[in-house]
């Protein structure tokens, strides 16, 4: 049973090694209902592995993970899934002989454990959030680039959860399309939905969130508003070697885009 005043999610002290890398170092964080984050970090830095740990894809060393209250530090993704965690893979990889639709429907029965008439309602709306509804007929291995981020947005989406972890869905992306993309989040997030965003593309982080970490070795080296967090210089220095920009009236900055995708999956 799940406590309304616990927040959405909250880590406490959470680490995970592989052998002798540390990946998580003691991380804590609280997350409430409809927050926006983003979350950016060098290649290796363990963006994808805190997602794991959040997600059940890995169990942590110590420390807790709860949902609205409840330790799910046991609990598989299947179950975190119900609860209300929904989440997106760096490279999308669908039921390609399936069309769209069917794609969203196993998503909406097998992740979010519905059935029948709500199953297909929630499919349907996870096709109006994304733009995709064109698509619903389409096998999913036609489609193109940004079809399938909109595709693997709206399979979590289908899910209907309450926390929204984003890996990399806006890599490999154009500007245009990266624009659109940030649009979509922005409309999911004022519907209520948390989101959790990990993103080399800084740029569709700053232009949504209110709050930004960087993840680096493990740990937190900054946390907060966007601007004050890029213009950190704990935060610029493990950035080095990357093009930076300072615009800070903005608060952007551009880190590399190659490897965003292929990088990020090198960690343990």
């Amino acid at each position: 049973m799940t406590d309304s005043a616990a927040p959405l999610l909250e880590l406490a002290d959470v680490s995970k090694s592989f052998g002798k890398v540390v990946v998580a170092d003691s991380l804590s964080l609280r997350v409430g209902g409809g927050d926006m984050i983003g979350i950016v970090g060098p290649n290796g830095a363990g963006k994808t592995t805190l997602f794991s740990l959040i997600s059940g894809d890995l169990p942590p060393d110590s420390g807790e993970i709860r949902i609205g209250g409840t330790v799910v530090n046991r609990q598989g993704t299947a179950a975190r899934c119900r609860l209300g965690i929904g989440r997106t893979y760096q490279v999308p990889r669908p039921f390609g002989d399936m069309t769209v639709f069917e794609n969203l429907l196993v998503a909406a029965q097998q992740g979010g454990g519905l059935r029948r008439r709500p199953s297909y309602a929630a499919a349907v709306q996870a096709l109006e959030r994304t733009g995709i509804e064109s698509q619903a007929n389409t096998p999913a291995e036609r489609l193109g680039l940004l079809q399938r981020k909109r595709l693997e947005l709206a399979r979590a989406l289908a899910t209907q959860p309450t926390l929204l972890l984003l890996d990399e869905v806006a890599g490999g992306l154009t500007d245009p399309e990266v624009a659109q993309l940030v649009e979509i989040v922005r409309g999911v997030n004022a519907e209520g939905i948390a989101v959790i965003w990990i993103e080399h593309v800084v740029r569709a982080l700053t232009a949504v969130v209110s709050r930004l970490i960087c993840l680096a070795g493990g740990t937190f080296v900054g946390d907060g508003e966007p601007g004050t967090v890029l213009a950190d210089p704990a935060v610029r220095e493990v950035f080095l070697g990357t093009e930076v920009t300072a615009a800070l009236a903005g608060g952007t900055m551009d880190a590399p885009p190659a490897a965003a995708e292929d990088g990020e999956r090198s960690e343990p």
